[in-house]
């Protein structure tokens, strides 16, 4: 099994940081999502690193306006930096629109997607979004407050409990600071195999208005539902792994990708069986 490694590469005037594990010859899988640091993915990484180069990329604070446009331009920036020409994408929550982005801007480079309660329909909106709708059609300063438990620690740790498990650890910090570098520059997590959840790091200066600006500027997204003439136009091959509990994007948006994609996989699994059911999909598909 290879090491992940903990690695910084400049792009789009971001020093990235990411872990990658696996042969550097090996099909590619892009990893990202919100609201954990790629630390979150620790388990799946060591999983999939056996066949495939997995990449997860996490930018380092810059001071741009928080849209999914700006991490959509770095994520390419990054493809770039690292010279991927072809890797299947895994799209995870707020990981999936900045991923399609990056498929609809070069199509031809992906061989898979992977969404795992990664929404792209109407659909897959639960409940847990009614006053986050709201606060699109009237953004004023109340309906903004009002939606402000939704960035709290205990928000946050309840929502990743209602998700397939990737990691036994909440981790909200998207900083290095969450790994111990060696002398040879491979991650070295902490003596446990666990990073302790602080509700400080969600409080950090500055991150709750980050978060309030991305859930305003989701609606952007919506906008561009479906996603049918990229999905219908490439047919890329697709597995829609979720959780069935997830209160945020519900399993209606998982069916929803048959509705453009006729071929594409639905599966409601945890840890074990996702890994699985992706190597699985990636072989059956040439990746």
């Amino acid at each position: 099994m290879s090491a992940t490694q903990v690695l910084t590469i400049e792009a789009d005037g971001v020093e990235v940081f990411y872990r990658g594990a696996g042969k550097k010859g090996a099909p590619v899988v892009l990893l990202h999502g919100f609201p954990t640091s790629s630390f979150h993915y620790r388990n799946l990484i060591t999983k999939l690193a056996g066949d495939y180069r997995v990449i997860v990329q996490v930018p380092e604070t810059r001071n741009y306006e928080y849209t999914f446009d700006n991490p959509a331009k770095t994520i390419e920036a990054f493809v770039d930096a690292l010279n991927l020409k072809k890797y299947a994408m895994y799209i995870f929550d707020y990981g999936a629109p900045v991923g399609l982005r990056l498929a609809r801007s070069r199509p031809s480079a992906i061989t898979a997607i992977v969404s795992q309660n990664g929404n792209a329909f109407r659909e897959g909106y639960g409940d847990r979004w009614k006053p986050i709708f709201r606060y699109w059609e009237e953004p004023t300063f109340a309906n903004r407050q009002a939606i402000g438990y939704v960035t709290t620690f205990n928000a946050k740790k309840n929502q990743v409990h209602t998700l397939p498990i990737l990691s036994l650890t909440f981790c909200s910090d998207l900083k290095r600071r969450l790994s111990v570098r060696n002398r040879r520059g491979q991650s070295r997590e902490n003596s446990s195999g666990n990073i302790p959840s602080r509700p400080s790091l969600m409080d950090r200066p500055g991150n709750v208005d980050i978060q309030l600006d991305l859930f305003l500027n989701y609606r952007t997204n919506v906008a561009a539902y479906p996603p049918s003439e990229y999905l219908r136009g490439h047919q890329s091959p697709l597995l829609a792994i979720w959780g069935k509990n997830d209160i945020s994007f519900i399993p209606a948006g998982a069916e929803a990708f048959k509705t453009v994609l006729p071929k594409a996989e639905i599966h409601f699994n945890h840890l074990d069986e996702i890994a699985s059911e992706m190597i699985a999909f990636l072989k059956r598909n040439g990746v």
